[in-house]
């Protein structure tokens, strides 16, 4: 069964704001033929090593103003054309845009979002990671929709702060015993978060064999040199506590990379046994011997990470987050609001902005969405149900036309044969195919 198949499409990429009446840019055919070439340079030079199967593959570069789209290889229905070394042609306005794999013109791409970046290891990193993503189904490692909403609480946000920057000690240290202690701290913080949070473990192994996976891929097979790895995964584990306002979602690009560089040199069969469903996480508990059923001593281990101030600031952000949440359950949740049933999504959405409504589901600021009733595109809040068969975001405007609809923070394209029709609570909304109620 094909990723698409299994589940909606997640697509876990910022939205990029289009300038409406801008001129726009395109694809400088030369430059993406280069970077092609490097990707492809990357992926023979791994042969298959990392994983067992090439990351090789067809590439699309799309421009997300223009939709034009430059490609390593012909599609199979005849939608791009030869331009000197490379495929050219223009993505439908039907497919969502991303740095991800997608099904298009029958075949299986790694998509990716242009402008490239400007730095050569992250652009390396980020072509191997999404290149993970296309193969990543055939390793038997389908993708999770879960999120771990647990990771925007307090405890969630502290304790993995800190198992973040015990793994930044575990990769900068000198000797074995070092990184030994290091990593045991970081794996007692999570100890900690498990405990404390019913469905923890079960919710950051899902995103962590999805992301952590991913990050972890585009992290060795990015960079050349262990030195460079290193580097790399240090990077990630400096720069989201700095550039995300919520783990909820991406948490495990961070602590990916680092557990799998550690599992490498202490179980280095790791990912082998990673397909049969285990975590990171637990095979390096067992490989150092750390008992994950503990209670650890969370304020003694947190005073060699600056815990103290680090809690400061997180509780700081929880009184701002809390009022966030009242305002998006007052418009969300309280309604009158619009309900959309999701049945075969394909989703585009920023994974570092979420606000969890406990089992209400998780609120996405910005997100697109397209299913059988048409497309919405969300820029003040929409309500994703925790099983990720409904959204919802708050009613439509009254004077919404019949094919165009709009509401507080969204717009919304009907498709033809649905239409708008009352809901359960009174002011409330739904949509139903015609003649259907």
């Amino acid at each position: 069964m094909s990723l698409r198949s299994a589940l909606p499409w997640l697509v876990l990429a910022s939205i990029i704001p289009v300038a409406i009446g801008a001129e726009a840019p395109t694809i400088d055919s030369a430059l993406a033929s280069r970077y092609l070439q490097e990707a492809a340079q990357l992926c023979n030079a791994d042969g298959g090593r990392l994983w067992g199967k090439s990351l090789c593959g067809p590439i699309l570069l799309v421009d997300p103003v223009s939709r034009r789209v430059v490609a390593n290889q012909a599609d199979a229905q005849g939608k791009l054309h030869a331009d000197g070394d490379v495929y050219v042609g223009r993505l439908p306005d039907s497919e969502p845009m991303a740095n991800t794999a997608v099904d298009w013109a029958g075949v299986h791409w790694t998509e990716m979002l242009w402008p490239m970046k400007e730095d050569a290891a992250q652009r390396h990193t980020l072509m191997a990671h999404e290149a993970f993503h296309r193969i990543q189904a055939s390793l038997g490692l389908l993708a999770d929709r879960r999120d771990a909403p647990h990771m925007d609480t307090l405890e969630g946000r502290y304790t993995v702060q800190l198992e973040w920057r015990a793994l930044d000690a575990a990769l900068a240290a000198n000797t074995d015993a070092e990184r030994r202690a290091r990593a045991a701290d970081a794996l007692a913080f999570r100890a900690a978060r498990y405990q404390r949070f019913a469905d923890a473990e079960r919710a950051e192994t899902a995103l962590e064999r999805n992301e952590g996976l991913a990050e972890y891929t585009g992290v060795m097979v990015g960079n050349r040199t262990p030195a460079e790895q290193v580097a790399m995964a240090r990077w990630d584990l400096a720069w989201h506590p700095k550039n995300d306002s919520s783990f909820a979602r991406s948490f495990a690009y961070p602590s990916g990379p680092a557990y799998g560089i550690l599992l490498d040199r202490y179980r280095p069969d790791w990912r082998k046994a990673i397909v049969k469903g285990e975590s990171p996480a637990g095979m390096l508990a067992q490989a150092l011997h750390v008992d994950m059923a503990a209670k650890p001593d969370v304020e003694k281990l947190a005073a060699r990470y600056d815990g103290a101030a680090l809690l400061a600031s997180e509780r700081a952000r929880a009184e701002v987050r809390a009022r966030l949440a009242a305002q998006y359950k007052a418009k969300l949740v309280s309604g009158p609001v619009l309900t959309l049933p999701l049945k075969h999504m394909k989703v585009q959405f920023n994974p570092s902005n979420l606000v969890p409504l406990g089992n209400a589901g998780t609120v996405y600021p910005t997100m697109q969405v397209i299913d059988d009733w048409g497309s919405i595109t969300v820029d003040d809040g929409a309500l994703m149900a925790s099983d990720w068969t409904l959204l919802t975001v708050a009613a439509p405007d009254a004077d919404a036309n019949k094919g165009e609809l709009h509401g507080q923070g969204w717009t919304m394209t009907l498709a033809p044969g649905w239409q708008v029709v009352p809901g359960t609570r009174k002011g409330d909304w739904t949509i139903a195919a015609a003649g259907a109620r």
